[in-house]
């Protein structure tokens, strides 16, 4: 793996080298986008909207736009914008981590200690295991400011970037029925919940989208055409909910013995 930012961690007074990796990877078949008439390869170009002509990598900046024009900002702008959470992930508070919403989550990144950090990474790894608590930091990287929670994942600290409160739309403004569910239906979905309850192993669950994808593309490849399964998605009417939820506890009790 090849670290994508290098810093420190810092709680309290205690400063922890780090260099940070990216903890998830996309799972998508890569794809190229083709012209429908030819399959050749669709490529994007970098034009000078004044000269028509195309601008090399090392030739483009960013900008602001103001009434005067653009202020051009270089590399270094970025950095001295905040210098200290450029390098630095400071860990600003501890949470619980029942008290964290998933809703906030974005991704995970895994903390690998440098060598003069070996112990103090260990230190605050088993602090945060044996306290049950998140380190609340924020810090920059690529030029945005990031809101995160520092962990434990299978003995490697992590970090999540999570969405800072602003970031979250208000589900009030979503329609959402006020229709009456009664106690007794509550009830059996509450028992149909506990019947599906298991302990929570992300290794069963596989990709299955992707590798069906790749079975269409092998099948095209060869002349074949697969037929699309037929899927049920009928909404369950209202009045037939303590039906179907009864058959539902049945087929699971049945399945189970």
């Amino acid at each position: 793996m090849r670290s994508i930012w290098n810093g420190s961690i810092s709680f309290g007074l205690v400063s922890i080298p780090i260099k940070m990796y990216s903890g998830s990877e996309d799972g998508r078949v890569d794809l190229d986008m083709l012209d429908r008439h030819d399959n050749a390869r669709i490529r994007y170009k970098r034009i000078n909207e004044e000269t028509g002509k195309e601008v090399d990598w090392k030739d483009i900046v960013k900008g602001f736009k103001t009434e005067n024009g653009y202020v051009v900002l270089e590399d270094e702008d970025f950095d001295n914008a905040n210098m200290k959470k450029s390098k630095t992930i400071d860990i600003e508070e501890f949470v619980n981590e029942d008290e964290v919403a998933e809703v906030l989550f974005k991704n995970p990144y895994f903390l690998e200690p440098q060598k003069e950090g070996k112990k103090s990474y260990n230190l605050l790894k088993n602090a945060l295991k044996k306290t049950g608590k998140l380190g609340v930091a924020t810090f920059v990287m690529r030029q945005k400011e990031h809101l995160s929670l520092i962990g434990v994942y299978k003995n490697a600290l992590v970090l999540h970037v999570i969405r800072f409160a602003a970031e979250i739309r208000n589900p009030g403004d979503l329609k959402l029925p006020s229709t009456k569910v009664s106690k007794k239906e509550v009830s059996m979905a509450e028992s149909l919940i506990e019947q599906y309850t298991t302990k929570f192993k992300p290794e069963k669950y596989k990709d299955v989208y992707n590798n069906q994808l790749m079975k269409i593309i092998k099948s095209k490849s060869s002349g074949k055409k697969i037929k699309p399964e037929k899927i049920d998605s009928t909404p369950t009417p209202a009045k037939d909910l303590m039906a179907q939820l009864k058959a539902s506890l049945e087929k699971k009790k049945a399945k189970a013995s």
